[in-house]
């Protein structure tokens, strides 16, 4: 299928799932991501890289990434964990570190983004993982976002050296037929039942 029949598919089964699904499936994917990242002291020393994690749109059911969030808070307090500000102007994205103290303001998506404050701003080249949000995935590793394309062209230009980890809340489908040669593979991507490895 081509990624605008897939995405009109998937946004359909999101919109789906009640408040509990979404809950227990994210629940269940928090745990994956800690699994695969061991060990993760190595993130912990000075200088080591910062995790970049999206902040979840409530109202699109998007996994719940608070709960990673607060878990790297609560027993990895030294692990430095960063977000993106969505810049119309120029379509890309500027990063600042995500602390309990930063204080979110929602976009015109219903995005939660860090009110912008230089001193907490990351470079591209810090950041060592990154945790991608998507509606669908294929087989080889292929996603299917929104379409804005905000994602793709970070992926691409700023952080071609870092993890890319996909997090989904549906198994994959086969393939995704109009695959492009800008397109950036996932490296892995978690779905509530399994971790998916792709070479």
């Amino acid at each position: 299928m081509t990624k605008s029949a897939l995405r009109q598919q998937f946004l359909s089964r999101r919109r789906a799932l009640t408040a509990d699904d979404v809950a227990h499936r994210s629940a269940s994917i928090t745990q994956q991501v800690f699994q695969l990242m061991q060990p993760i002291d190595r993130l912990s020393t000075p200088g080591a890289g910062v995790i970049h994690i999206f902040l979840p749109i409530v109202r699109q059911n998007e996994v719940n990434t608070w709960a990673i969030i607060h878990r790297f808070w609560r027993e990895y307090p030294m692990v430095r964990i960063a977000t993106s500000i969505t810049n119309l102007a120029s379509s890309q994205l500027t990063h600042y570190l995500l602390t309990p103290e930063t204080k979110l303001v929602e976009n015109r998506w219903g995005i939660p983004e860090p009110q912008p404050d230089e001193h907490f701003r990351v470079d591209n080249s810090q950041i060592d993982t990154v945790l991608i949000p998507l509606l669908v995935f294929d087989q080889r590793g292929h996603r299917v976002g929104y379409g804005k394309g905000y994602y793709d062209r970070f992926l691409a230009n700023d952080v071609p050296h870092s993890r890319k980890i996909g997090l989904s809340l549906f198994d994959p489908v086969d393939k995704i037929d109009d695959v492009e040669h800008t397109d950036v593979r996932l490296e892995s991507c978690i779905t509530p039942d399994r971790l998916y490895i792709f070479n």
